[in-house]
């Protein structure tokens, strides 16, 4: 080889090296960790979710855990005509239910047990019944609470294989206490098959907190004072757990009538015995379902459940605003003083 063409080759490869580097340099640049967030309304709330890892598929991840969500929400949604739930209510049975929804009703029905029927997916026609009653002014009749009780009872579900039905006529469910729980766990799930091992997803208040902030530390929640919105009655630590509140104060049939929208399955009258219930779980649905029984046992009930129930904590607020704690919930309490973030 002659010395141009020598000099030649190595511009050459100067130039290949050159661009290697270049598109190593932007390759690094562009998977370097950072923090994504997005929110957006679903199954009836505002959805969060806020993951920490490479910028460069942070977009898709998301994209995918949001899909996950409006897929677990087509399929139960009680106010969309199409979905498996509706479909089911209308016509008493429902061949080829999906897993999601069969595993769901599975669950649903273990939470009635150990909460002795406080927890039950099958109270949809009372809550139909004072929803249509304070639409139109009036209150329910005592008999018209205990004619529609008849319908409710988590016992006359049945299930064989993915075939889903009742065994009385005029019942419904609704999952409305447990499903924002699981779409919550089906997007951590998807969001930690992506390579996210950091984050949470918040379904307006039913959240589950994986992994640690960029600082190594746990997430940081605040549970909202139910007397004002603006300031946290307590601060938790939170890391790979999952944390629900249900309450009196953030829903209710109508502002008017400030009524629960957690009603008693037993009773068919609203609960009254606590302000709310937050319950710390290993997951979501746990969670979500448990603030909901607890809810509804009350105060020395709900805690008897929560004391027996492995890896799990509650805090509960009555309404003399008396604050009462299961045995290990000041294991999660941050000695950060804050009052007013929700988590940071």
């Amino acid at each position: 080889m002659n010395m141009s063409a020598r000099k030649i080759a190595i511009v050459f490869l100067l130039l290949i090296v050159a661009v290697f580097f270049s598109i190593i340099s932007t390759e690094h640049e562009d998977s370097s960790a950072g923090i994504q967030d997005e929110s957006r309304q679903a199954m009836g709330t505002i959805v969060s979710i806020q993951i920490i890892g490479p910028k460069n598929r942070s977009e898709g991840a998301l994209h995918l855990a949001f899909d996950e969500i409006k897929r677990i929400e087509d399929q139960m949604d009680i106010h969309k005509n199409n979905s498996e739930i509706s479909r089911l209510n209308k016509e008493g049975r429902l061949d080829t239910a999906s897993s999601d929804l069969i595993y769901v009703i599975n669950r649903s029905i273990h939470y009635s047990r150990i909460s002795a029927g406080a927890f039950d997916i099958t109270i949809h026609p009372i809550l139909e019944l004072w929803r249509n009653k304070i639409n139109s002014g009036s209150y329910p009749a005592d008999q018209e609470i205990n004619d529609t009780l008849t319908m409710v009872n988590y016992s006359n579900i049945t299930l064989e294989n993915d075939t889903v039905g009742f065994e009385l006529e005029g019942m419904s469910i609704d999952l409305g206490g447990i499903a924002k729980g699981y779409a919550v766990d089906r997007a951590v799930e998807v969001l930690r098959k992506q390579g996210f091992d950091s984050g949470f997803v918040d379904a307006g208040g039913d959240g589950m907190f994986f992994g640690t902030k960029p600082d190594g530390l746990p997430w940081i929640v605040g549970l909202r004072n139910p007397d004002n919105k603006t300031e946290s009655i307590i601060v938790l630590k939170i890391s790979d757990m999952a944390v629900a509140t249900s309450g009196n104060y953030e829903r209710f049939f109508n502002e008017s009538a400030r009524l629960s929208h957690i009603s008693d399955p037993r009773t068919g009258y609203s609960s009254q015995s606590l302000i709310s219930a937050t319950v710390i779980a290993a997951s979501a649905m746990e969670a979500d379902a448990l603030a909901t029984a607890v809810f509804v046992l009350g105060p020395e009930k709900g805690m008897e459940l929560i004391e027996k129930t492995e890896d799990t904590e509650a805090l509960l607020i009555t309404p003399e605003r008396q604050i009462l704690k299961s045995s290990g919930f000041d294991t999660y309490k941050s000695s950060i003083n804050s009052t007013t973030a929700k988590y940071e």
